[in-house]
C-alpha cells in the first residue's frame, strides 16, 4: 500500500482544459459567478456546474453565498502557487498555447498573481527592493529589515495585518522565470499602487495597467519594468 499524499487526484482536476481555465481566471484574486466562469472556460452552465463541484469537492475552489447568488474564489494561496508553478514549467517544457492573444505582452508586463504584482513589474519591484536594501535574500529566503519597514511606512503600506501570511516570499514568476515579492508586503504594495492611482486592474483579466504617470512614477520608485532595477532617488 502506498502511503503519503495521492497527488494523482488535484492532478486529474488540473489536467482537464476548461477545469484549468477557471482555476486560471480565479488566479486574479477576484470573486467569479457560475455563468462567467462557464464563458471563460467555454462550456455550457451545466457543465460548469459539473466541473466547479468537482473543483469544489478536491479543496481547490471555495464558494461565497451572497444573497441568492453563488461566487467561487481559489481556495487559498498554496492553490495559486501550483498554478503559477505548473505554468512556470508547461513554458520552460515548451507547452504554449499555439494561438496567442493580443493581451499576452500585457500579460507579462503586469499582472495579478492572486493577491500580489507579477510581471516584468513585480520581479522589478522585488529586484529594487533588494537592490536597495529594503529586502535582504538570504538564500531564497526574502527578510524585510529595518530600512524596509522604514519605506513601508512612509509609502503608505500597513504590514500589521493578522494571519499565517508571511510577511515576505518570493513567488517564481512564469513569464520572466525570475522571483516577484508575495506575502504580506507584496499584497501591500499592490493595494498601494492601486490607491494611488498609477495603475488599475483591467475588468475581466488579471492585467494590471499602468497609466504613464504611474508607469513613470514606478519606475522612480522601483525601477523601470523589465529592465535592471535601479535604485530611487531621494
Amino acid at each position: 500500500m502506498k502511503l503519503g499524499p495521492d497527488i494523482t487526484r488535484i492532478a486529474a482536476l488540473l489536467g482537464e482544459p476548461a477545469r484549468a481555465n477557471m482555476l486560471s481566471a480565479l488566479m486574479g484574486g477576484q470573486a467569479w459567478t457560475a455563468g462567467e466562469l462557464a464563458r471563460e472556460a467555454g462550456v455550457t452552465p451545466q457543465t460548469a456546474s459539473s466541473h466547479l463541484a468537482q473543483l469544489e469537492a478536491g479543496g481547490l475552489i471555495r464558494r461565497r453565498c451572497e444573497g441568492r447568488h453563488n461566487y467561487f474564489v481559489l481556495a487559498g494561496q498554496d492553490v495559486a502557487d501550483v498554478m503559477e508553478q505548473l505554468a512556470l514549467l508547461a513554458g520552460r517544457a515548451g507547452h504554449m498555447r499555439t494561438r496567442p492573444g493580443p493581451r499576452d505582452p500585457a500579460l507579462r508586463k503586469a499582472r495579478v498573481c492572486y493577491n500580489h504584482l507579477a510581471g516584468d513589474a513585480g520581479v522589478a519591484m522585488l529586484d529594487a527592493l533588494i537592490a536597495q536594501g529594503r529586502i535582504a535574500d538570504r538564500e531564497g529566503s526574502l527578510v524585510m529589515t529595518e530600512a524596509g519597514r522604514a519605506f513601508a511606512r512612509d509609502f503608505g503600506v500597513c504590514l500589521e495585518t493578522a494571519g499565517r501570511r508571511p510577511l515576505c516570499k518570493a513567488c517564481l514568476d512564469w513569464s520572466v522565470r525570475r522571483s516577484h515579492l508575495a506575502g504580506r508586503f507584496g499584497i501591500g504594495l499592490l493595494d498601494r499602487i492601486y490607491a494611488l492611482g498609477w495603475a488599475r486592474r483591467v475588468e475581466g483579466t488579471r492585467i494590471v495597467a499602468f497609466s504613464a504617470p504611474g508607469q513613470h512614477a514606478f519606475e522612480q520608485t522601483f525601477g523601470r519594468m523589465g529592465g535592471p532595477a535601479a535604485a530611487a532617488q531621494d
